[in-house]
């Protein structure tokens, strides 16, 4: 089978969250295994990655040297980590594949995304990213034509746009790379947001896109039999937290987008990885999987996890 393999951005660091590069290295040695796991059972995978906490540092960069270098756009961000991640992951495959004894070579692919200029997402700026500042700080910051809002005793906090993925504009490379035999790292983060201009050309823009949206289109565009999302809980559960929780199995994808309507799943957390399965699935997909990384194997064949499939 060919897979899809979303790792969430919590793959990318340590248990506490931590980002520091040899927390990056580890997490991606911790998949990698996983990863080794699938093409010893002779399954293409497809790999891509959330970049959250990576950024999320660049931007702290960003705004420590304002007054004195200009800071680069989320695009850009989204590349630098796109790069970075990838060498990282392909690095720690390498290895893994080789103590497995694997043939098998690895790539990554710095990806673009195409998003509508129209996009509602992407005119109206509401995404939180980033840490509070106070007012002074986050002035220099608007000066540079950045998007901030007061948010009260915290402080202010930029908000930029989050449009819905159109299309993997480096779909065709990636794919062209896996039916080579490559095990290929792509669309880190969703995909570096582009539109495409009047004259034709494709531009970078300041946005974010949903990385589990960007997994199921990206799954789409390449073939993918399965996607597997992984996060840091072995299912998706319903009525989350309390004593009536339910940790949910093989479920349709129709009584599933039900109970993402009842309000089951958090819009920050669950909901995205719940509405990614739903469309691959809605669109041909065999089944989408929502578990964690120590499950990955068994959830290729539906044997673990909350497992989404045709109604």
């Amino acid at each position: 089978m060919r897979v899809l393999l979303a790792l969430g951005g919590n793959a990318m660091t340590a248990a506490d969250g931590s980002a520091r590069p040899e927390d990056q290295i580890a997490a991606a040695r911790v998949a990698a295994g996983a990863v080794a796991g699938l093409l010893a059972r002779d399954h293409d995978v497809v790999i891509t990655h959330g970049n959250g906490p990576q950024v999320g540092n660049l931007l702290v960069k960003n705004e420590l040297a304002a007054a004195v270098v200009p800071p680069v756009g989320l695009d850009w961000c989204g590349a630098q980590t796109q790069g970075t991640l990838g060498f990282v992951l392909t690095t720690a495959l390498d290895a893994a594949l080789a103590a497995a004894g694997i043939d098998r070579r690895t790539a990554a692919v710095v990806t673009r995304t195409r998003v509508s200029a129209d996009d509602p997402g992407l005119l109206r700026p509401s995404k939180p990213v980033g840490r509070h500042l106070p007012a002074d700080e986050a002035a220099v910051l608007v000066a540079h034509g950045q998007t901030w809002q007061d948010r009260g005793e915290r402080g202010w906090r930029r908000v930029v746009g989050s449009p819905e993925p159109l299309e993997i504009v480096d779909g065709p490379a990636i794919r062209a790379l896996v039916d080579a035999g490559f095990v290929v790292v792509g669309n880190g983060g969703g995909g570096i947001p582009v539109v495409r201009r009047p004259t034709g050309e494709l531009a970078g823009v300041e946005a974010v896109i949903d990385k589990d949206l960007g997994a199921a289109l990206l799954a789409r565009t390449v073939g993918a039999d399965v996607l597997v999302i992984g996060t840091d809980v072995p299912h998706a559960v319903l009525r989350f937290g309390t004593p009536a929780a339910e940790a949910l199995g093989t479920i349709g994808v129709e009584k599933l987008r039900a109970h993402a309507a009842d309000g089951h799943f958090a819009g920050g957390s669950m909901g995205p990885k719940v509405d990614a399965a739903c469309r691959f699935v809605e669109n041909g997909g065999t089944r989408a999987v929502i578990t964690d990384l120590t499950h990955i194997t068994e959830a290729v064949t539906g044997g673990a996890g909350t497992v989404v499939v045709p109604s």
